[in-house]
C-alpha cells in the first residue's frame, strides 16, 4: 500500500510541479513566457561567461590524464595508503574525482569491469564517487558565474570534504561489505 503510494506520487510529481508553476504565475498575472525567456537569455549570458574556466579545467585534466601524472601520483600514495586499509585500485579516482565528473566516472565503470559489480572494490568507487564532488569544476562554473576570483578557502574546504567523504566511503563499505 504505502509502496504503491509513493510510485504514484514519484510519477505525478514532476508533471504536476511543472503545470503547477506556470498555472501559479499566470493567477498572479505574472507574464510566464516572457520571465522566462528573460531567465533563459540570463542563463546563456552565464554560459558565456563560465566558457573559459571550463575550457581551462578540462584542459588541466586532459593534461594530468595524457601526461600519465594521475598514475605516477598513485604509485607514490600506495604504500602509505596500503597500510591504513585504503585500496590502491580506487586510488586514480580520488585523485581525479574532484577535477572530473566523466573521467572519474570512467574510472569507476573500468572497476566495475575489472572487479565485478558485487566486488568490495566496485561498491568502494561507487560510494566514493556518488559521496565526492567534482570541486574544481564546480568552483570554475560557480565563481566564473559571478565572477569570483579568489576561491582559495573554498578550494580547502572542498578538498577536505572530497576527503572525509571518500574515507567514510572506504570505512563503511568495509564495514557493511566485509574486508
Amino acid at each position: 500500500m504505502i509502496a504503491h503510494l509513493i510510485s504514484t506520487v514519484s510519477i505525478w510529481a514532476v508533471p504536476m510541479i511543472l503545470l503547477f508553476i506556470p498555472l501559479y504565475g499566470a493567477l498572479r498575472k505574472v507574464k510566464v513566457y516572457e520571465c522566462f525567456v528573460e531567465g533563459a537569455k540570463e542563463g546563456f549570458q552565464v554560459g558565456i561567461r563560465i566558457i573559459p574556466y571550463l575550457v581551462a579545467i578540462l584542459v588541466a585534466v586532459g593534461m594530468l590524464r595524457a601526461a600519465g601524472a594521475i598514475d605516477v601520483l598513485a604509485a607514490w600514495l600506495d604504500p602509505v595508503l596500503r597500510r591504513i586499509g585504503f585500496p590502491a585500485e580506487i586510488l586514480p579516482l580520488a585523485i581525479m574525482r574532484p577535477l572530473s565528473g566523466s573521467g572519474s566516472m570512467g574510472i569507476v565503470t573500468e572497476l566495475i569491469k575489472t572487479h565485478g559489480p558485487d566486488s568490495l572494490i566496485s561498491r568502494m568507487a561507487a560510494t566514493a564517487y556518488a559521496s565526492t564532488e567534482t570541486t574544481f569544476y564546480v568552483l570554475a562554473v560557480y565563481f566564473g558565474a559571478v565572477g569570483i576570483k579568489k576561491a582559495r578557502y573554498a578550494v580547502i574546504s572542498g578538498l577536505l570534504a572530497d576527503i572525509v567523504s571518500l574515507t567514510a566511503a572506504v570505512f563503511i563499505c568495509r564495514l557493511v561489505f566485509g574486508g
